[in-house]
């Protein structure tokens, strides 16, 4: 963004802001780990719903995936199993840079 102002000396003064390139960079690779993980959750998801339960993700950030269990994995007993040993398991095979999967 770019401003422009005439300074006390009558000349043209041009103030600049400058998008720091690697936040862009950031923010192209991590929506390029949350379509991987979209993708991934897909494969995830049949297997919930053949047990009435889905799977929403809810963001991306700093290779922590944060989803919430609906259906009947939200109050199942196995829930924690189903996240870490399935969900959490299959992404981090799949998605290069999932560190941890969360329920919230």
């Amino acid at each position: 963004m770019q401003q422009h102002k005439n300074g006390p000396d009558g000349k043209l003064m041009v103030n600049l802001t400058i998008r720091s390139p690697s936040s862009t960079i950031e923010q192209s690779e991590e929506a390029n780990m949350r379509e991987k993980v979209e993708a991934a959750l897909k494969q995830v998801r049949q297997m919930l719903l053949a047990d009435g339960g889905d799977v929403k993700l809810i963001d991306v950030k700093d290779g922590v995936v944060k989803v919430k269990l609906t259906g009947a994995c939200g109050g199942c007993p196995m829930a924690t199993m189903t996240l870490k040993g399935g969900i959490e398991r299959v992404l981090k095979e799949k998605v290069p840079g999932v560190k941890e999967v969360v329920a919230v």
